[in-house]
């Protein structure tokens, strides 16, 4: 019985583009979703302590490398999957006309935009689809 989840197939080597339509970046969100919450509550207790050292403490490279470390991680397993990473939390899914763009904590993936627009020009998916009717919407 085929299910609409991600699937180790699904994962890329580094730096391979990949080009996603509206029903396989959403099969993706689950997966991408459970990945970032789990990288955010691991960042979550380094970046509070981080927040509450000086910045002459003897301590805080050392903190400030395990927060790239988490950051690094979570990076990594996004590219692997075949997305873009354009800030913290913050990914786009290819669509070979633009991005579908999400960011945690949203609940779903519900925004898109140009490749020259970026996340302040973003729109509602069903806004897009509506007007445009895009090939990526329909397969």
């Amino acid at each position: 019985m085929a299910t609409n989840s991600a699937k180790i197939s699904d994962i890329n080597l580094c730096d391979t583009p990949r080009v996603f339509t509206l029903a396989e970046a959403e099969a993706m969100m689950p997966l991408v979703s459970r990945i970032t919450r789990s990288s955010y509550e691991e960042l979550e207790p380094v970046r509070k302590r981080l927040e509450a050292m000086l910045p002459t403490h003897p301590d805080i490279s050392l903190v400030e490398q395990d927060y790239e470390s988490v950051v690094l991680q979570w990076v990594g397993k996004m590219e692997r999957l075949g997305l873009q990473v354009k800030g913290l939390w913050l990914i786009d899914f290819d669509t070979g006309e633009g991005c579908l763009c999400w960011r945690f904590p949203e609940l779903k993936l519900g925004y898109y935009h140009g490749y020259h627009e970026g996340f302040a020009k973003r729109k509602p998916i069903d806004q897009v689809v509506e007007e445009t009717d895009p090939d990526w919407a329909r397969y």
